[in-house]
Order: C-alpha cells, then sequence, then structure tokens
C-alpha cells in the first residue's frame, strides 16, 4: 500500500467521521434548552395557521420577546445599535400581527369551505339523515377538504361525545370566525324547528355563497394590478437603501448617525406606512 493510498483511506475515514460528529452536533442542538425555548415561543405562529388558534398571554409575551431580540441583532448587524433599537420596538408588534394575518389566511380558507360544508350537509339530509346523524355523514363522507373540513369534524366528534346539537353547531360557528357559517347555523336550527325543506334550503345557501365568493374573486382579480403597483412604490425606498448599502458598505449607519436624517426617516416610514393602510383598505373586499 503506497502513502498516497493510505492518505486517501485515512483522509475518506477522517470524512466520515466529521459526518457522524456533525449529525451528534445538530442531534444536541436540537436538545439543548435554547432551541427547546424558541420552539416554544414560535408554536403560536404555527398554530395561527394551522389551526386558527390565538395566542395565549403567556405566549404572546415569549413571542414579543423572541422578536424583539431578533429584530435588535439584525439591526445592530446592518448598521449599530440606533437601529438596533428602532427594529427591537418594531418587532413584537410585527410579531403579533403576523399572528394575526396566519389566522386571517386560516379563517379565510374556513369561509371559502363554507359552500361545501353547506352542500355537503344537504346531500346528508336529502339522503334521510337526520340533523345530527347529517353533520357525522357530511364529515365522514370525504367532500369536505381543508381547513373547515377539520372543523365539521369537530362538530361531528363533539355530536359523538354527546353534545347538544345546538352547543355542537355554536361552537362550529365560532371556531369558524362566523361569517358564512353564521348562515349556515341559523338555518339548520331555525328550520330544525320550524320544520320544512332544510336539504333544499342549505342547497341554496350554498349556491349563495359560491355565487358571493365568485363575485369576490372576480374584485381581487380587477384590484391586483393597483394593489402589487402600490407595494411596489411602497418597497422602492426600502430597496435603494439595500443596495447602496450593498454598493458602499457603512452607508445606512453613516445615515442614521445624524438626528435629522433619522426624524426625516422616521417621518418617511409614517408616511409610507398610512400610504399602505389606505391602499389595503381601498382594495380590501367585504366578505
Amino acid at each position: 500500500m503506497t502513502f498516497m493510498t493510505r492518505a486517501s483511506l485515512l483522509a475518506a475515514l477522517a470524512g466520515g467521521l466529521g459526518v457522524l460528529a456533525g449529525w451528534e452536533l445538530l442531534a444536541a442542538v436540537e436538545a439543548s434548552a435554547l432551541v427547546q425555548g424558541v420552539g416554544r415561543a414560535m408554536a403560536p405562529l404555527i398554530r395561527a395557521r394551522r389551526e386558527g388558534l390565538e395566542p395565549s398571554p403567556p405566549e404572546r409575551r415569549r413571542l414579543a420577546v423572541l422578536a424583539a431580540a431578533g429584530a435588535f441583532a439584525a439591526g445592530w448587524l446592518v448598521a449599530g445599535p440606533p437601529l438596533g433599537v428602532v427594529l427591537a420596538l418594531a418587532g413584537p408588534w410585527g410579531a403579533l400581527a403576523l399572528v394575526r394575518a396566519r389566522r386571517q389566511r386560516w379563517l379565510a380558507e374556513v369561509q371559502d369551505g363554507a359552500p361545501l360544508v353547506a352542500r355537503a350537509l344537504s346531500d346528508a339530509l336529502a339522503g334521510g339523515h337526520s340533523v345530527r346523524g347529517a353533520v357525522s355523514a357530511a364529515a365522514a363522507g370525504g367532500g369536505v377538504t381543508g381547513p373547515a373540513g377539520t372543523q365539521l369534524r369537530r362538530a361531528a366528534a363533539d355530536l359523538a361525545l354527546g353534545e347538544p346539537t345546538e352547543v355542537a353547531l355554536e361552537r362550529l360557528r365560532r371556531r369558524a370566525g362566523g361569517g358564512a357559517f353564521d348562515t349556515i347555523v341559523a338555518a339548520v336550527l331555525l328550520q330544525r324547528e320550524a320544520g320544512g325543506d332544510l336539504a333544499g334550503l342549505l342547497r341554496g345557501v350554498a349556491e349563495a355563497l359560491e355565487d358571493a365568493a365568485r363575485v369576490r374573486r372576480d374584485a381581487r382579480t380587477a384590484t391586483a394590478q393597483a394593489r402589487f403597483t402600490g407595494a411596489l412604490v411602497a418597497a422602492l425606498p426600502a430597496g435603494a437603501a439595500a443596495l447602496a448599502e450593498l454598493a458602499s458598505p457603512g452607508y445606512v449607519g453613516r445615515l442614521v448617525a445624524s438626528p435629522l436624517t433619522i426624524w426625516l426617516a422616521g417621518c418617511a416610514l409614517a408616511l409610507q406606512a398610512t400610504a399602505l393602510l389606505l391602499i389595503a383598505r381601498l382594495a380590501r373586499v367585504a366578505a
């Protein structure tokens, strides 16, 4: 065996041991208290998108502290302590706004599934089920997917555990955030007491909800270009600052060192934020 062959074998062995050491290091990092704490602090963001749950007060505090620390570190690295302090003050607000946005997106997906829920209940009632049986059959049928299907299955599970129909449907309505589910639950409860063709009523509700969703999609399509243009114009100053920092490192730091510059930048940010809020309000499509 030549010297080069032995060296190659030793290098391969060292590489393999390095890979194993890397895996052990990753496992140690994942098991560390710091990483677990960060994971607990980030959990409200995940649950807001997956389950639509609002964070509890302790979860809000943990998330705010994590956001402030991360924003301060990022600002310090980019332009020094002054920017770090500014970003740290805005970090908690941004994190909670992100939680609200993710929860609103989840609620929008639940509302988008409302026509499927109404149609599935109508089909089950037309098949001879009672209201309780229709909820269970619609949940088990697989025709309602996504967050709306998850909430319907939770309502069916509540009924299977013996919850009164009114209580289970009211919980479903609250979890779904009202909206279209207000109409569905009200139709079921009122028609259940007064009698009549509940299957036909729910079929009509499903058609009306589908028509309303189609109108909202058309409205969003019509305003998409204006919304994109507004967001692009609002992002231009930030893009220009990033390019200037890349071309001349330290440019942003020198810029924020002047009190007058900080005051002008603050006014500009306030005006930009106001413009974005106005654009969002003007382009908002009512549910």
